[in-house]
């Protein structure tokens, strides 16, 4: 019986095991460009562009047409077609005037480059959103690492005195100094839980996964947010106007906008239908071959309101890319600024971190133990310690977001 519980609690710890997935940055974010759902939908944007500008190359088919005898009253004869009889056919083409093809087929094209431009930002705004809940998942779990040892600990204490409280031996004021402790850790750990339920299930959705996600952080790769960067607003402005898809995208909305000016313009100028015919019989004489022109008035319709609503787009897409100038420097410095704050933060406590918190952790329960300390003292120090680990890995946490944070505003990794 025993060997059976054995195996079955194997069985259970594998399947447990299958269900989580431990992954790094690198992999995380290949196995984001591999599935992302949101990604493959947004290719099929780039995917219909690609297809208006193929249908924007197109002229209009020719027309044929056909006019054929139905009935002739002299010879008493239906569908008189023959030799002797009456047939007509034509063709016409319609050839367009004042460049309107050529500029269809620009403001197709420009099309589709903004919506590569677009997916561009939306891989840009979901990598950032994947780098966040990585780091916010790994400093979470360190947290609840060490508030869940503090728990055990606690609630062996709390185990051992009640036993002793009923036996008389402690007062029962002790007891319910370390419950009151013990509720406290679970609230906060309560807190950090459902953040990380939240992060989690963004993980899942950006790696479309069924897999709990356990990402592992190195030091070599954290340290890298604390390297010193000089603020240089220019050249970073810049580098995000070089990188960043969203403000090329502004760009090229105007010059999407610029093109559609001009092919509304192009649309007031009159097409040209040229074509041919041939009638049989009922022409000025037998067997006639006549080429046909022909061109519409322009009396009414010169497409006066939609050259004006072009022209409004146009000046409304070039103040809006003036606002997002402005825009941009905000985000820059702003984004700077919540780094450089976060880093120097975590410098003035990183010798503290380099102490060994265990060691004095584990000495302070053996002395509690030993009733060298106070159960004041110690409940005093398990709240500081618990405060300033989970703080620790805050900072920590703080540092690596704002760090990203800079990196997706100027769209280069700097770190």
């Amino acid at each position: 019986m025993k060997k059976l519980f054995a195996l079955l609690f194997l069985i259970f710890v594998s399947q447990a095991g299958l269900a989580q997935k431990t992954v790094s940055l690198e992999d995380c974010e290949s196995q984001f460009l591999k599935n992302n759902l949101f990604l493959l939908a947004s290719q099929y944007n780039i995917d219909a562009s690609k297809a208006l500008t193929i249908q924007a190359r197109i002229w209009d088919n020719p027309t044929i047409t056909a006019e054929l005898n139905a009935y002739n009253p002299e010879r008493n004869q239906y569908f008189d077609i023959g030799k002797d009889g009456q047939k007509a056919f034509g063709i016409e083409q319609l050839i367009y005037l004042g460049g309107k093809k050529r500029n269809e087929v620009k403001l197709a094209q420009t099309n589709e480059q903004l919506a590569e431009l677009q997916f561009n930002d939306l891989l840009r705004t979901l990598k950032l959103q994947l780098r966040k809940s990585f780091y916010t998942v790994y400093y979470n779990t360190k947290s609840l690492e060490t508030t869940d040892k503090q728990l055990a600990h606690i609630e062996d204490l709390i185990n051992s005195y009640s036993i002793q409280a009923q036996k008389g031996n402690i007062p029962l004021k002790d007891v319910v100094r370390l419950q009151s402790l013990y509720l406290n850790f679970k609230n906060e750990r309560m807190e950090v839980v459902n953040n990380n339920i939240e992060e989690q299930a963004n993980l899942k959705l950006l790696l479309n996964s069924t897999e709990t996600i356990v990402p592992i952080v190195s030091d070599t790769e954290f340290n890298k947010y604390l390297k010193t960067i000089d603020f240089d607003l220019k050249s970073f402005e810049d580098q995000a106007i070089a990188n960043r898809p969203d403000y090329l995208a502004k760009q090229k909305e105007i010059d999407a906008n610029e093109i559609n000016v001009k092919w509304q313009k192009s649309l007031s100028v009159p097409d040209i239908t040229v074509g041919a015919n041939y009638d049989q019989r009922s022409g000025a004489f037998n067997k006639e071959a006549n080429l046909t022109l022909g061109i519409p008035l322009p009396l009414w319709n010169k497409n006066k309101g939609n050259i004006k609503y072009a022209q409004t787009i146009l000046d409304q897409s070039k103040v809006e890319k003036q606002n997002f100038d402005l825009q941009l420097q905000t985000e820059i410095t702003s984004a700077w600024n919540k780094w450089d704050e976060s880093r120097k933060n975590y410098a003035v406590i990183k010798p503290t971190i380099n102490a060994d918190f265990d060691a004095v952790y584990n000495g302070m329960l053996t002395n509690f133990q030993k009733r060298n300390v106070s159960l004041l003292e110690f409940t005093d120090f398990m709240e500081s310690y618990n405060q300033a680990t989970v703080q620790v890995n805050e900072l920590k946490k703080k540092l690596a977001l704002s760090g990203e944070e800079l990196n997706s505003t100027i769209n280069k990794d700097l770190f």
